[in-house]
């Protein structure tokens, strides 16, 4: 968790050499970094503790090396665990800007599947300000904190790779921070001794600092972990789809409660990094509605209103395109 403020690279550096661990120092993002108690104050185990709302099934145990960079595929953040006083124990705030609020509204991503179990404003209750907290099962959770914006509610089931929300600076009232992601792994409880070392794709962080690129939904099988239906949301089924070439897939839905079409268009690569991609729908007689640029997911949800009515629609993805003729009538 991080403050606003302008302090010389080396009292990140010293404070790695302090506890005799190697330090990647950062270029981009430890340059302003400071030593400052910014982060909730050590408080009563329930204030840092928070219950739960909602409950997560039963699964077995996760080993703490599935979990993944929290952050979309291909980026590049500095983790720093020495920079707030009042970390007590492994805790990581991570940065990539050259300046304090160059990572506002950045994508957050899950760092291994999981339920929601905690989707909330905590900042007045310890600090936290927008958290999110997934139950991975067997005792291990990840939380994620200060979020400019959830993207995910309590219940949500998500996917390794999954938007959860963006870069932030919430808190409690007065505490001036700048944007940065509060990220912890726990297993079992009684805080701070159930705070765990993070390891991503199978390596433990380098502590105290360290720069580490995301593999979070980079290939290798990996899928979109948002389906047409998911853009659109509830009511909406598939009625035709189209492929993009092997970049995406264009889908067209109606919703027969509101008489609604959606179009959305799901990305098949480049999963987590900004790539050209666009929706649109025309419903006959009216003007045509688009949703296109640089997405790391999908484009849409183009919604209209269509009921008795022919419509046109298509997307595009990189370089394929898709459009339909003037169809599904009524």
């Amino acid at each position: 968790m991080r403050p606003i403020g302008v302090l010389a690279l080396g009292i990140a550096l010293l404070a790695g050499l302090a506890t005799g661990q190697a330090a990647s120092a950062s270029p981009i993002a430890a340059a302003w970094q400071t030593v400052t108690d910014d982060d909730p104050p050590p408080s009563p185990t329930d204030q840092n503790d928070p219950p739960n709302q909602a409950e997560a099934p039963q699964v077995s145990t996760l080993a703490s090396t599935n979990f993944q960079l929290p952050f979309p595929c291909g980026q590049t953040w500095n983790g720093n665990s020495s920079a707030s006083s009042a970390h007590r124990s492994w805790e990581i705030d991570f940065n990539r800007g050259s300046t304090p609020g160059a990572d506002l509204g950045d994508t957050v991503v899950a760092a291994a599947a999981g339920t929601v179990v905690i989707s909330a404003h905590q900042g007045s209750t310890n600090g936290y300000g927008n958290l999110v907290k997934i139950d991975h099962g067997g005792g291990w959770t990840s939380f994620y904190a200060h979020l400019n914006s959830r993207a995910v509610a309590a219940g949500a089931h998500v996917a390794q790779g999954q938007k959860i929300g963006t870069v932030g600076n919430t808190s409690k009232p007065g505490n001036n921070i700048s944007p940065h992601l509060h990220y912890e792994v726990r297993q079992g409880s009684g805080y701070p001794g159930n705070i765990r070392k993070a390891v991503f794709n199978g390596v433990t962080f380098g502590y105290p600092i360290q720069n580490v690129t995301s593999k979070n939904g980079c290939g290798g099988g990996s899928t979109n972990p948002y389906t047409a239906e998911k853009v659109c949301g509830s009511g909406y089924k598939v009625i035709d789809s189209a492929a993009l070439g092997s970049a995406g897939t264009v889908y067209l839905l109606y919703n027969s409660g509101n008489g609604n079409n959606c179009v959305a268009t799901i990305k098949k690569t480049s999963l987590g990094s900004g790539s050209a991609v666009g929706a649109y729908l025309e419903v006959q007689g009216k003007s045509r509605v688009t949703d296109s640029g640089n997405f790391e997911y999908y484009a849409g949800p183009v919604r209209a209103s269509a009921a008795d009515k022919c419509v046109r629609w298509g997307g595009k993805a990189g370089t394929a395109t898709y459009d339909s003729p003037l169809e599904h009538c009524g």
